[in-house]
C-alpha cells in the first residue's frame, strides 16, 4: 500500500525566473533560497522549510506539479509497488516517483526526509533561528483543482494516493486529507480541468488582513472573500494571480476532523461554500481574459454580466 505523510510543495512554470522568484517573495512574503538555485528553476520557502513553491522557466506559465511527501512507513520502492499492481505509470527521476493523475496534471512523490535535530521536530514558533523572516504565511497548506471528471479523479487520489474522503459539496465537488486537517486536496467539478489554487496557512484573520493589505497595495485583488467556508469551516481569501493563471488562498482556522471521520455530503447551496455572504463570482472559476477584466474592475457589480467563455467582450 500507499501512504502519504503531507503536501511539500507545488511547482509553478513561469516566463520570467527572476521577475516571478522577485513578486513572490515581495507580495507573499516568501524568501528564495539562493543557495539552492539551478539553471532554470528557484525555490522558494514560507519559513524554515526547504522549500514550498518551485518556480521553473517555461514557455507557458501555469501549474507545473504538485508534490507530497511520502509517510514515514512508506519507502519509495513501496510506493512504486503499489503504483505498478494497479498499472498507474510512473518514473523515477530526481529521486522522486513522477505519475499524472486522470486530468494530466502532474504530480511528484518524495521520499519522506527525517529532522535532522530534535530541535527541529520542535513546534514552528518554538525553533530558534537567526535566519527566518517576519511576514509570511506559516506554510503550504493545500491545493485545489477544477476537473472534467470528478468520479475518475476521486477514485484516484482515493485508491491510488491513498487519500481519505473529508466531505462532499453535493455530486460537485470532494476534499480528501492526508492527517487530521480537513484537506490537502479538493477538486471542483466544472466540465474541465484546470489548477485553481494553492493555499497558505495563515495564523489568524489579523495576519491574512495584513497580508491583504499588502496585496492591494501591489494592484492584487481578492477574487473571492473574506468568507467562512461552511465546509471545512476556514476562513479564507482568494487573491487572483495573473501571471500564472491560479488564485492563492489566505486561510486559517479550519476544521481538525477525528480519526474515526465519517465523509459527510454537504447540498451544493451558499451555506455551504460560505456562511457569512454570497457565493464566488462566476469569473472565480475562469482564468480567460475577460473573466479576469470582469473581476479586476468589478463590472458585475456594477450592472454587467460577465460574458459566456468564449464570448469577447
Amino acid at each position: 500500500m500507499i501512504r502519504l505523510g503531507r503536501i511539500d510543495h507545488v511547482g509553478l512554470r513561469v516566463a520570467d525566473l527572476d521577475e516571478a522568484a522577485a513578486r513572490w517573495s515581495l507580495q507573499l512574503g516568501l524568501v528564495e533560497r539562493k543557495e539552492a538555485r539551478v539553471p532554470g528553476r528557484a525555490f522558494l520557502a514560507c519559513n524554515d522549510e526547504a522549500y514550498c513553491l518551485e518556480l521553473a522557466a517555461g514557455p507557458e506559465p501555469g501549474h507545473d506539479h504538485t508534490a507530497f511527501e511520502l509517510h514515514s512507513t512508506c519507502p519509495p520502492e513501496a510506493a512504486r509497488s503499489h503504483l505498478e499492481s494497479l498499472g498507474v505509470a510512473c518514473e523515477e527521476r530526481e529521486r522522486s516517483l513522477w505519475l499524472a493523475d486522470p486530468d494530466g496534471r502532474r504530480l511528484q512523490l518524495v521520499p519522506h526526509r527525517e529532522a535532522p535535530t530534535e530541535v527541529e521536530r520542535w513546534p514552528q514558533h518554538a525553533r530558534p533561528s537567526s535566519t527566518v523572516h517576519l511576514g509570511g504565511p506559516r506554510r503550504l497548506g493545500h491545493v485545489n483543482c477544477l476537473t472534467g471528471d470528478i468520479d475518475a479523479n476521486a477514485a484516484f487520489y482515493t485508491s491510488v494516493l491513498g487519500m481519505r474522503l473529508s466531505d462532499r459539496l453535493g455530486t460537485a465537488g470532494v476534499w480528501f486529507h492526508i492527517d487530521s486537517e480537513h484537506h490537502v486536496m479538493a477538486l471542483v467539478d466544472m466540465g474541465y480541468a484546470h489548477f485553481h489554487h494553492l493555499a497558505f496557512d495563515v495564523v489568524d484573520v489579523g495576519k491574512m488582513r495584513d497580508l491583504l493589505d499588502h496585496l492591494a497595495r501591489h494592484g492584487r485583488w481578492v477574487s473571492w472573500g473574506p468568507a467562512r467556508h461552511g465546509i471545512a469551516g476556514n476562513i479564507a481569501a482568494y487573491v487572483r494571480i495573473t501571471e500564472e493563471p491560479c488564485h492563492v488562498e489566505l486561510y486559517c482556522d479550519m476544521e481538525r476532523l477525528a480519526d474515526d471521520h465519517v465523509p459527510r455530503t454537504y447540498p451544493d447551496d451558499r451555506y455551504s461554500s460560505n456562511t457569512w455572504g454570497p457565493l464566488p463570482p462566476r469569473s472565480y472559476f475562469r482564468f480567460d481574459p475577460v473573466a479576469v477584466e470582469w473581476e479586476r474592475e468589478s463590472w458585475e457589480t456594477r450592472g454587467r454580466p460577465l460574458p459566456p467563455a468564449g464570448v469577447e467582450a
